[in-house]
């Protein structure tokens, strides 16, 4: 068991590469984000960056961190079944792994009452730790949280948050409702 979660986590640190290696590729590409326009006003492709390497790129970024996130649960799991089976007693192998590290970039300030984010489980005062693809590591503007609600309307959208010491994963569907926006909460950069 613990040479599976050993490669468990060797699997873990080459994903951690691999994300930190695409978003070098978007720095290098004028420091785009994850969510930046890659058309001009005129709605053409802009030409100043290659529109090309920065989808491929921003593509596998997310890929790379859903995968991240399925290791870290199987380490997790993996860690609690040894953990049980070992016993008190027993000298433990394998170092956990560090914790990831909570930063948030934004905090909620109003959630409506009967609103998507009322309903997903949204409270104000919770930090928002991820919103979709946009992490701290890549968050710009609040202009790109509008940008992943308006391309999730009606599919669900992964939120990481934390609430005091808790890390929570809500599940929020963006869609129309009986007030303002396609969420009802107000989003305020940290």
């Amino acid at each position: 068991m613990a040479e599976y979660l050993k490669d468990l986590i060797r699997k873990k640190e080459k994903l951690e590469s691999d994300i930190q290696s695409w978003f070098d590729v978007l720095k290098s590409q004028g420091n785009v984000g994850m969510m930046t326009s890659l058309v001009d006003a005129g709605g053409f492709p802009r030409n100043d960056v290659d529109v090309v390497q920065v989808r491929t790129a921003r593509h596998n970024i997310v890929c790379l961190q859903n995968d991240h996130r399925d290791v870290m649960e199987q380490i997790k799991r993996g860690l609690e079944e040894y953990h049980s089976q070992a016993g008190p007693n027993h000298v433990v192998e394998v170092q956990q792994p560090t914790p990831e590290v909570m930063v948030g970039f934004a905090t909620l300030d109003l959630v409506s009452r009967d609103s998507p984010a009322e309903e997903a489980g949204l409270k104000v005062g919770d930090v928002i730790i991820e919103f979709g693809s946009v992490t701290s590591r890549n968050f710009q503007s609040i202009r790109e949280i509008g940008d992943v609600v308006k391309h999730s309307v009606g599919r669900g959208l992964n939120i990481v948050v934390k609430r005091g010491e808790s890390k929570l994963n809500i599940l929020l569907t963006p869609h129309p409702w009986g007030g303002r926006g396609l969420l009802g909460c107000n989003v305020v950069p940290l």
